[in-house]
């Protein structure tokens, strides 16, 4: 099974490469990504012309040019698989989440897997994806010109999960949605990944 990160910047103050702790975030994502037993190739979607910044610190960088995340994704994906999508400022994902989700992903029928909360919101870039069908949800998406990740749920077949009842089994599994959006969120993610 194939993860991608989408490290595609669409404001200037986004930066996949911020050091945590020493390390660049994406390469964080990346390496819990591969701690998970069924992901076994991470990919990371760039900006066109970003490749030698991100190729010192990622294996597998895919660069596109395309206006906006969804085109870089459309473009990026296979035609064919089962993948999962994560962001890469998403640097706490946790693998035995990422085991979890993808073992109910493969024994249910539907084409994605979302973890969703309380309130009915999707977390989109942290869930798994029959590609072909997710490339048709895009591919409307874009057609119907949207700008936001979240319009793909609604052109798929989807199943979701609710993470509050998953972070009832256990605490973690909340950190593993968390986003690295301001320096508060970099010296918070830098004292959790001491401790985890």
């Amino acid at each position: 099974m194939h993860a991608y990160i989408l490290a595609f910047p669409e404001r200037r103050w986004e930066n996949y490469l911020l050091p945590l702790n020493e390390e660049p975030m994406v390469g964080i994502v990346e390496r819990r990504l591969l701690e998970a037993k069924r992901i076994h190739d991470v990919f990371t979607i760039i900006r066109r012309g970003r490749l030698r910044e991100y190729s010192l610190h990622i294996s597998n960088p895919v660069e596109v040019r395309a206006r906006n995340r969804l085109e870089a994704l459309y473009k990026a994906l296979p035609g064919s698989g089962e993948v999962f999508l994560v962001e890469g400022n998403m640097p706490l994902v946790m693998p035995f989440l990422v085991n979890y989700l993808s073992t109910l992903f493969l024994e249910g029928d539907s084409e994605a897997l979302i973890p969703s909360w309380r309130d009915g919101s999707l977390e989109v870039t942290h869930a798994f994806y029959e590609a072909k069908p997710l490339k048709r949800a895009l591919e409307t998406c874009l057609t119907e010109n949207e700008r936001k990740l979240g319009c793909i749920a609604r052109h798929l077949d989807c199943e979701t999960v609710s993470i509050e009842a998953l972070s009832s089994r256990n605490p973690k599994v909340t950190l593993s949605f968390f986003k690295v959006r301001s320096s508060f969120d970099t010296k918070f993610v830098e004292r959790t990944l001491r401790i985890i």
